[in-house]
């Protein structure tokens, strides 16, 4: 836990941060009970533009240029900026309690001439069993981000009104889908840079496309799509986007979509631990008969502009490891405090 403290340009205010519980992902797409206004939904007259980068940011966890970091800019710009206590906060200090490989030693290599393997989720299933990764990494929010993801949340209800926030939410969820169709079908056909440019496909993704198409050109040699994978020993599951060499490093890609420029690691937040997390899962995995040791983070823009490749050396994954253990033990440690 840390304490927050404003420095404001007169005299010091001091703000306690509020407390907020586990969010998760059905607090961003649960029908609200409460009344709201009938009649013409505010949603016909919004800027798309706008607010689609907003709404899909946050759900997955992602952070762009009007997102709750923006509520914060202003806060700072108005009162000055959040001045930390000097006490590090307990993740930082923390150690996982056991250190669980990342890599196993049992190696088996299977034939790169294989089709890619995809293991389908049996959500039903594993909704009820299983926690995923997205789920214990929202689980897992720090106290600053649930903080400022709850005032962004009110300001979008309040300019979209509730049904116009659900709207988006459907629309996004589509968005997406289309997105990773697209992929899949480009990548396992062998496409060029030149036929993705030039392929028809979906309006809604036709930028997104465009701008990994200098990507794809170093993407080869397939080994998963869309494929579940699951650690048995720590109990949790994930979808990978996709196992394949980059530039001859074999890498668990994971493909984001944003409208801000991402040209640093840092700017993609949880996702290498999300990465890290689902290499992991996979090299535990019995079906996937071979170890992936690096990652690679692919950021498409809407645009169109150059995508960015974030790539993650073993040195980096290992890191990564490390928290995401550390975030797999407070999720536990929540569930035991809530029986």
């Amino acid at each position: 836990m840390f304490i927050l403290k404003r420095l404001p340009f007169t005299g010091r205010i001091s703000v306690r941060m509020i407390q907020y519980t586990s969010l998760t992902f059905g607090f961003f797409i649960a029908c609200h009970r409460s009344s709201s206004r009938r009649g013409v939904s505010p949603y016909n007259s919004v800027d798309s533009e706008r607010y689609s980068s907003l709404v899909k940011s946050v759900m997955s966890s992602r952070v762009s240029s009007q997102t709750p970091d923006t509520i914060q800019a202003e806060d700072e710009h108005m009162f000055g900026p959040v001045v930390k206590a000097h006490n590090r906060s307990r993740r930082e200090t923390r150690c996982p309690k056991v250190m669980h490989p990342f890599i196993h030693c049992e190696e088996t290599e299977e034939p790169e001439s294989s089709p890619p393997v995809r293991i389908v989720v049996n959500r039903e299933q594993d909704r009820s069993s299983i926690p995923s990764v997205t789920r214990i990494l929202q689980a897992t929010l720090s106290p600053e981000q649930l903080f400022y993801l709850e005032r962004w949340k009110r300001r979008m209800v309040a300019e979209l009104g509730e049904e116009g926030f659900r709207e988006y939410t459907k629309i996004l969820f589509r968005q997406g889908k289309l997105f990773h169709s697209a992929l899949e079908k480009v990548i396992m056909s062998g496409a060029t840079r030149e036929d993705v440019q030039h392929e028809p496909h979906p309006p809604d993704v036709m930028g997104y496309m465009k701008s990994i198409a200098y990507i794809l050109e170093d993407v080869s040699a397939p080994r998963a799509i869309e494929s579940r994978v699951q650690h048995d020993t720590l109990n949790y599951l994930g979808i990978v986007d996709c196992v394949a060499r980059y530039r001859g490093v074999l890498c668990v890609i994971d493909w984001k979509t944003s409208e801000k420029p991402k040209p640093f690691l840092s700017n993609t937040y949880d996702n290498p631990i999300q990465v890290a997390a689902y290499a992991g899962a996979l090299n535990s995995d019995d079906r996937y008969k071979y170890q992936v040791e690096n990652g690679l983070i692919v950021v498409a823009y809407k645009d169109g502009s150059p995508a960015h490749a974030h790539q993650l050396n073993r040195e980096l994954m290992s890191e990564y490891w490390e928290k995401w253990l550390i975030r797999l033990e407070e999720f536990r440690e929540q569930r035991s405090s809530e029986r």
